[in-house]
């Protein structure tokens, strides 16, 4: 059931799927196993899960800036004496910038209580701010910024994989298209070469033509029958190879069909592909790669901005306005709050730095081989751009001029046959003129299969293939 289910998918997605009137098969067009691959093939879902580890961890890095309610009560009686009792809930509140704010309530009692602490029932209000080190920025804020950077990257990083991928599956798709194509050009030439041979053997019988004539076309019969064979071993393997990116949507790996055969229209196409040399700047600014290299420059920023910190003294700054029982703001006026407050300032400085000094040292080389990882994948991707659009191009050139000649020998042999049927020829002109044609049918079937390669490879380069 679930085979024919996907069965049926690959003839609904491929929207160029058409009967071929004599053959009966179902095309399957590069498109649609391209859309398969998206949605079903392993690496690309393992590749979907970057972007949800990223978002769990986005996710993760913002619990520290989640409010905490906090509740310290103890109580202590030993020999008919109330010792002490206290029950001091408090909420604190992270924020963004730099500050923390602070708010709890405070019920204290008992014989033996501690002097600075309040009888009764009191609250308070309060904040706490760095002034030093953790000022610009801590290490809550410097994890939530490389965790959005994270988040902003892992897209990136699945669109390159899947750039990769696809890569892959074009090409082990042309490797079945133009094995395709070979193994239907030694067909026709069996065919032709079967019902030569039954004209010679006729003529042959009638006293016409020589023994050595069935002779020589029967070897020619069996070179391309033996040439058939091989094509459909390739084409087997490569069907087989290609079955590798044909997934269904459970995971479950599924063999190219039988009845499907390949899209061979492009072996007839002409386009040629944009230049890209003037454009090269603007197209690697959108590729993946380097739009993850940048994610990972703009992170290492951020870590060296966070070890800087680490030069700069700890200085905190405590204060909180103090109410009794348990009223937050009562009459908060200059007389108020000169007489009801709690403020501390706490500093500390190491002496020699070291840590902080190596620390910040180790950002600061870690930047720098990330931009320099950037540099380099730039100047790669555009040399590849450059290679693969020159290939391209010289190979389009080849093809066109391999259809030329095609051509020629085809009207070569054309008039070889006319002269062999009019007694003005030989049987092994004839074959020698089909053979260089099927020499250069294979040399142009060779160049289209590398042709279509190096332009998806062109847009691979350019990281365009999504």
């Amino acid at each position: 059931m679930q085979a024919n289910k996907f069965l049926c998918t690959l003839v609904i997605l491929a929207m160029g799927i058409s009967l071929a009137a004599q053959e009966k098969r179902s095309v399957l067009t590069p498109e649609t196993v391209m859309e398969l691959v998206r949605k079903n093939h392993p690496v690309a879902k393992q590749a979907a899960l970057l972007v949800n580890r990223a978002e769990a961890e986005l996710q993760s890095v913002r619990g520290a800036f989640d409010p905490t309610l906090e509740m310290d009560a103890s109580r202590k009686t030993f020999d008919g004496k109330n010792y002490y009792y206290y029950t001091n809930p408090q909420i604190e509140i992270p924020t963004a910038a730099a500050f923390t704010l602070r708010a709890g309530t405070e019920n204290n009692g008992g014989d033996l209580i501690s002097p600075e602490i309040t009888r009764g029932r009191s609250s308070y209000l309060g904040i706490e701010i760095p002034l030093g080190n953790g000022l610009l920025i801590d290490k809550r804020r410097a994890a939530l910024q490389q965790a959005r950077i994270l988040q902003d990257q892992s897209e990136q990083d699945r669109k390159n994989i899947l750039n990769n991928l696809l890569l892959d599956a074009y090409t082990e798709y042309w490797q079945w298209a133009g094995a395709y194509q070979l193994y239907h050009i030694y067909t026709g030439f069996v065919e032709n070469a079967v019902r030569r041979q039954n004209l010679v053997r006729n003529a042959f019988i009638n006293g016409d033509r020589s023994v050595m004539d069935t002779v020589e076309s029967y070897t020619q019969l069996q070179q391309y029958r033996l040439q058939q064979t091989e094509a459909l071993q390739k084409l087997n393997n490569a069907a087989i190879s290609l079955s590798y990116f044909l997934w269904q949507e459970d995971a479950t790996a599924y063999s190219l069909p039988a009845g499907l055969v390949p899209d061979t229209a492009y072996f007839t196409s002409q386009q040629g592909l944009a230049v890209l040399e003037e454009n090269i700047g603007a197209v690697l600014e959108q590729h993946p790669l380097l739009r993850s290299a940048q994610f990972k420059v703009n992170s290492m920023e951020t870590e060296k901005r966070l070890k800087f910190q680490g030069l700069l003294p700890y200085v905190s700054l405590k204060a909180n306005v103090l109410s009794k029982e348990y009223n937050f703001i009562k009459s908060w006026d200059a007389a108020y709050l000169q007489n009801n407050y709690k403020w501390g300032l706490s500093v500390q400085l190491p002496l020699f730095l070291r840590q902080g000094r190596g620390d910040y040292k180790k950002a600061q080389i870690k930047l720098k081989e990330s931009q320099l990882e950037l540099t380099g994948k730039r100047w790669q991707l555009e040399n590849k751009i450059r290679y693969y659009q020159n290939e391209s191009n010289l190979l389009l050139q080849q093809w066109q001029l391999t259809s030329s000649l095609q051509e020629n020998y085809r009207q070569l042999l054309r008039n070889e046959e006319l002269k062999f049927s009019q007694g003005e020829s030989s049987l092994f002109l004839v074959n020698a003129r089909e053979s260089k044609l099927l020499e250069v049918l294979q040399k142009q079937t060779a160049l289209r299969i590398k042709y279509l390669t190096a332009s998806y490879q062109l847009r691979w380069a350019a990281g365009t293939l999504q």
